[in-house]
């Protein structure tokens, strides 16, 4: 089941893919890390500036360890930002820690998208445990009766349910990058010319998102033809 020409056909491009988006967004944080900002504002000082603007005083700022694990947590409203991104002064800094600040202003408007989310993240976990178990035993009995096939489909629906959550992550990511940059340049935090380094940086971190769903897909639409094919012999 796990080496089977539809993994090679289906799921290897996506996986690559991915494999590539990773490689990009080190690389062009590490390119635009060494780009300063001529007015040496740390990450979390601009994280701190988009989020006064927007009135969110409430939301606290603080340091986490490791590279690029910047996020949100809406629950104890806190960004966490990462060694890179905390106290660094460069462009891609400055942008990652804008766009941690977005999601911050996504929630206290309400944003649709991750407020959607949000909601799904439980069923979407135990989703996620339950259809690889529901997929193999339908396999294994399908030949039994009927409702085994259902069994196996019904590991699939269970399956579409993270690439659900990761076709809403999409609009999530953009629409934070896009009030990171927006406050940025409203804010003057970066010139004109250093905007290209936190946009780049935002474009590559958003790629990853794009590969994520199409790893999904991916591996979605093998559960289907797996199962299909199965059900056909």
């Amino acid at each position: 089941m796990f080496f089977d020409y539809s993994y090679i056909v289906l799921v290897m491009p996506a996986v690559l893919f991915a494999m590539w988006a990773s490689s990009r967004v080190n690389s062009t944080f590490r390119r635009y890390q060494g780009q300063l900002s001529r007015r040496h504002i740390s990450g979390a000082a601009a994280a701190r500036a988009v989020l006064d603007a927007n009135g969110l005083y409430n939301v606290r700022i603080e340091h986490i360890s490791g590279q690029l694990t910047d996020h949100y947590d809406p629950r104890e409203q806190v960004i966490r930002l990462s060694d890179g991104v905390y106290s660094g002064t460069s462009t891609a800094a400055i942008g990652v820690a804008a766009h941690e600040a977005g999601h911050a202003i996504q929630y206290a408007e309400n944003y649709a998208p991750i407020r959607f989310r949000a909601a799904i993240i439980p069923i979407t976990n135990i989703g996620s445990q339950l259809a690889l178990p529901l997929v193999l035993i339908g396999l294994f009995f399908m030949s039994a009766g009927q409702v085994f096939v259902n069994i196996a489909y019904a590991g699939i629906a269970c399956f579409a349910l993270s690439t659900v959550f990761q076709l809403v992550t999409l609009p999530t990511e953009f629409n934070a990058s896009r009030r990171a940059l927006a406050a940025i340049e409203s804010g003057r935090l970066l010139d004109e010319d250093e905007l290209v380094g936190a946009r780049k940086t935002l474009s590559a971190a958003a790629l990853t998102y794009v590969a994520a769903l199409a790893v999904s897909l991916a591996q979605l639409l093998r559960l289907l033809v797996i199962v299909g094919g199965r059900r056909r012999d």
